[in-house]
């Protein structure tokens, strides 16, 4: 009876101890084949929209259908690789009064929470830093689908959408752009390649 007890006892220890490992899958985000881009939208003088994206970014997360509270997200995004398609417009923008890439060459995403809605939709609440700035932010999440590619892998993708406000980054001639452009609006599609799961 003891030692049927100590053996009760060491199985329910190895079980708790493995539960955390259990409790998600972790992805790294598939830029290498250009499954996942950052793009953003933001209006000349109140005119017309200029749009553009960064080119080189990288990122993981972590994602657990069944316990959110477990879903985390990170992306780092070399700030130079910002593409407008106006070369002259983009060596403006890497400069001291807007992004200055010299001094902050990354920008860094790094969540604290994710909210799931029950209806493919969540909210994911993370700390952007750009310019040496730290601010809260709030994403609109959207579930494109996961599962099995071509390659052998497992794949999962998202979408999300924020809007920033120039002023909240200290970038010096923001005010320039006039009230109109104080807004920047961006829009993110990730598709992530799954490294490890003890899920299936």
């Amino acid at each position: 009876m003891k030692r049927y007890a100590l053996t009760l006892l060491f199985l329910l220890a190895s079980s708790l101890a493995v539960t955390p490992a259990l409790a998600y899958e972790h992805y790294v985000i598939d830029t290498k084949d250009a499954h996942a881009f950052i793009t953003f939208r933001i209006q000349h003088l109140g005119f017309s929209w200029m749009e553009g994206r960064f080119k080189r970014f990288s990122g993981r997360f972590d994602y657990a259908e069944a316990n959110p509270a477990l879903n985390k997200v990170e992306v780092e995004i070399d700030v130079a690789s910002i593409d407008t398609d106006h070369a002259v417009r983009d060596k403006h923008l890497r400069s001291e009064r807007y992004l200055d890439v010299k001094r902050y060459p990354k920008a860094h995403f790094v969540s604290t929470a994710w909210t799931d809605h029950g209806d493919g939709t969540a909210t994911l609440t993370g700390t952007f830093t750009l310019r040496g700035v730290s601010k809260q932010i709030e994403l609109t999440v959207r579930k494109m689908g996961h599962g099995k590619d071509p390659w052998g892998g497992y794949r999962r993708g998202f979408e999300a959408t924020t809007t920033l406000r120039l002023s909240d980054y200290a970038m010096r001639d923001a005010p320039k752009l006039g009230p109109h452009s104080e807004e920047i609006r961006i829009w993110i599609s990730l598709e992530g390649v799954r490294q490890d799961s003890l899920l299936d």
